[in-house]
């Protein structure tokens, strides 16, 4: 059993970000755990629960979680314990800001169970931390993990994101030198994608900002693969990679098909083949709980779409899949191009079929 929180509000919108959010001011902290809680606990007494066994992974993401109080984080995984068994190995995430991390925040966090932080880093450059709409500096990453540290969590995540626009004089090189320098546990990487209603949708709609081409973001894709695997990490999905022993059991409880429940706005859940998600804004999911659920949408998935989302989630990831479920001539190609390669009976994508992902999914329907 795996528990996703969805925490909505932000101080400000990244100019990139097309995620379920809400820019507060003041942060309704209490306001927030009590309506989750009640969402938790109504979830208590439906028929797939009993089948569950104890929570291995809780995630507090967003937006930004660690805007919240810390004491609305310990309210909610306290009720949460109270009602289920949580794992006393369980990897308790929070996503936060780098300028949201204090040694109090620190501690808070810890005492309540938090035992890694994933970092929203994004870039070290001055330029592109303004562009994005970052409220931090380039040195304030460093200053934050210090504090995590001290705190004695030690398990430190950190996002950087490739592919901003040319136009930026960006060196991804010393982004990705300085990030491994902090020598995080684990690190993300992240393309940067033009999303319509974003302040960088109406950029490149207007002319203003010119995305990365294909060509070159690859490039910087396949830097960060082989800076990433020099230094120890191992690049075990498309967008992850971890030293041994701290890959993101959360995340890789999604790509094994694992059941999952979201609690907040916009939280999707998943167990066997049904999925449903929640009302997407926050006040209106607000309304929602208070009159009984918060669900706006379900569906259940057909056997075509079990093994298509098998394929895909398999191949995200270095556990790959089973040869046999892939058409000889199709694993051949692959391997041949130096797309994948065999690891006893499983076929793996490599960093350049990783590039390919959506293409390589769609031809072993094709072939």
């Amino acid at each position: 059993m795996h528990l996703y929180l969805h925490v909505p509000f932000c101080a400000r919108r990244c100019s990139y970000c097309d995620f379920a959010i809400a820019v507060r001011k003041e942060v309704p902290s209490s306001r927030y755990a009590d309506v989750v809680i009640a969402e938790w606990r109504r979830w208590l007494e439906a028929p797939w629960w009993s089948r569950q066994g104890p929570i291995e992974t809780i995630y507090f993401g967003g937006g930004t979680p660690s805007l919240l109080d810390p004491g609305a984080i310990g309210s909610i995984l306290s009720a949460v314990g109270a009602d289920r068994t949580i794992s006393r190995a369980a990897e308790i995430t929070i996503e936060a800001n780098p300028e949201d991390v204090s040694p109090a925040r620190a501690a808070a966090w810890a005492g309540h169970g938090v035992n890694r932080v994933s970092l929203g880093v994004q870039s070290f450059a001055p330029a592109v931390l303004e562009w994005m709409h970052r409220i931090h500096g380039p040195d304030r990453p460093a200053a934050a993990i210090a504090t995590l540290r001290g705190a004695g969590i030690r398990n430190v995540s950190i996002d950087l994101i490739y592919a901003v626009p040319r136009a930026l004089r960006r060196s991804w090189r010393e982004d990705l030198d300085r990030g491994l320098a902090l020598e995080p546990t684990h690190l993300s990487l992240y393309g940067l994608t033009v999303e319509e209603h974003t302040p960088l949708g109406r950029w490149v709609a207007r002319g203003d900002a010119v995305p990365t081409e294909e060509g070159p973001a690859a490039e910087e894709y396949l830097e960060a693969h082989e800076a990433l695997t020099g230094a120890g990490y191992g690049h075990y999905e498309v967008s992850n990679a971890g030293k041994p022993g701290f890959e993101s059991r959360h995340n890789l409880a999604y790509w094994r098909r694992a059941t999952y429940l979201g609690l907040g706005p916009s939280a999707h859940s998943a167990e066997g083949r049904r999925r449903w998600w929640n009302v997407r804004d926050w006040e209106g999911y607000r309304r929602a709980i208070e009159a009984g659920s918060g669900v706006t949408g379900e569906e259940s998935l057909d056997d075509r779409q079990v093994r298509l989302e098998t394929r895909y989630l398999g191949l995200r990831t270095t556990e790959g899949l089973p040869a046999s479920s892939l058409p000889v001539a199709v694993g051949d190609q692959w391997v041949s191009a130096g797309w994948a390669r065999r690891d006893g009976s499983r076929v793996i994508l490599t960093a350049e079929g990783w590039l390919r992902l959506d293409a390589l999914v769609t031809q072993v329907d094709e072939a």
